[in-house]
């Protein structure tokens, strides 16, 4: 790979870069609640007699858009599906969206203008952006569905992760790395990673899963606005590591495997899921991409054999049909389902109130739409699933992925957890 196409992937690391800051958010006023409404169910704020307001503060314009966007997509879709059927508890869903770019006080000002309007967030996106509003979701006992998988956001009453956090993923991805990579005790292993809770909270479950297995790690840190990773593969390759761990943005992959490729360094990669997008098979690190490349994480991939994957294809396309299938596909139709189901739960109850739709959250002990894990969201303590998958760059099939090894559990999550507590 030459310099020219070096500065092309690097060119797209600008636009797909995730920055992690945090901020702090005024108290908002507390909701009130009441009995109206159709059956006598209690409502809250967000629910009148003919509609339940959810919503969605997202990244529609800056570096997450490629992700975000199509995920804001997927739940207005599944929203549709579920008002043609006859909407929740008599009532049409209707998301009230609005686009924070990926900064965080504007995901602040958002939260301060939607909240007295809704029922719940369908998602907040940004482990930084949840991390600032965290105080005020539980004061207003507002059920929110993050989009991001930081073990941070666990504990939180009214604030859901919505899959495998991102320590448990790495433990299980770096357990297949070095059971069919031949990785030994007392190789080395290069270990990249932004700071911040995405950055930090994968590089926590790596040294667990590193020192297990008696590797030596090799660590190296990227800034999320870093598009050129000739730095961090030259300072890994002078170590002679036999793989690569990261956790960072897609645009980085790129130029991670890219210049790793074009130096010598040719050692599988196991990235997170948050770190690729199928829009990197269109640029010139994609040879380099299909033959080192993995990516791990709870979601599985777009082009499983799932019947209930390949209709979401067959949906999402005919209603958008000039978008791209990635991984946000998924994200947002499973945010939108489990939502749908808490309010049916709590409809059931008959209490539409925040607490109550909490409580119906709550009460999703084995929620499964048939695309991958099945999820409890009983404790918020605890991640909702603990399987990965490891998947790998395929050009042509849905969501740029297939699948290497299905949604599997090690030994050592178990070890992880039980040392945390």
């Amino acid at each position: 790979m030459n310099r020219k196409h070096l500065r092309l992937t690097a060119a797209l690391g600008a636009s797909l870069v995730l920055t992690l800051t945090g901020c702090s958010t005024k108290a908002a006023p507390e909701s009130d609640s009441g009995s109206g409404g159709s059956g006598g169910v209690k409502t809250g704020p967000g629910v009148s007699d003919t509609a339940i307001k959810v919503g969605v503060i997202t990244d529609l314009t800056g570096p997450a858009a490629p992700l975000a966007k199509p995920s804001m997509q997927a739940s207005q879709l599944y929203v549709d599906q579920v008002n043609a059927a006859g909407g929740v508890c008599g009532r049409k869903v209707e998301l009230l969206v609005r686009d924070h770019g990926f900064d965080v006080q504007k995901a602040v000002a958002a939260y301060a203008e939607v909240q007295p309007q809704v029922a719940a967030l369908g998602s907040l996106l940004g482990s930084a952006q949840t991390s600032a509003l965290l105080d005020s979701i539980e004061r207003d006992k507002l059920v929110t569905m993050v989009g991001g998988n930081s073990a941070s956001s666990l504990g939180h009453e009214h604030v859901q992760v919505m899959s495998t956090t991102y320590d448990l993923d790495m433990i299980n991805g770096v357990d297949w790395l070095v059971k069919t990579n031949g990785l030994k005790s007392g190789d080395k292993v290069g270990l990249i990673h932004q700071p911040g809770e995405y950055g930090e909270n994968a590089a926590e479950g790596v040294r667990f899963a590193a020192k297990k297995a008696g590797l030596e790690l090799v660590v190296q840190t990227v800034k999320p606005t870093d598009t050129d990773m000739t730095a961090q593969v030259t300072a890994l390759g002078a170590q002679k590591v036999k793989a690569v761990v990261f956790a960072g943005t897609p645009g980085q992959t790129a130029s991670l495997v890219g210049v790793a490729a074009a130096g010598g360094l040719k050692v599988p990669v196991l990235a997170h899921a948050a770190a690729y997008v199928p829009q990197l098979l269109a640029t010139p690190a994609k040879p380099a991409l299909e033959r080192m490349l993995y990516v791990v994480g709870g979601v599985p991939a777009l082009s499983g054999d799932a019947p209930a994957l390949k209709q979401l294809v067959a949906d999402y396309g005919k209603k958008y049909p000039k978008e791209q299938l990635n991984v946000g596909v998924q994200v947002g139709t499973t945010n939108s389902a489990v939502l749908v189901e808490a309010l049916r739960a709590a409809c059931a109850a008959k209490d539409l109130s925040r607490e109550g739709i909490t409580k119906g959250l709550r009460s999703l002990k084995s929620f499964d739409k048939g695309m991958g894990s099945v999820l409890d969201f009983s404790d918020p303590a605890k991640s909702p699933n603990r399987k990965s998958y490891v998947l790998r760059p395929a050009e042509g099939l849905p969501g740029g992925l297939k699948t290497v090894q299905n949604a599997t559990e090690v030994p050592a999550v178990a070890e992880y957890l039980a040392a945390r507590h």
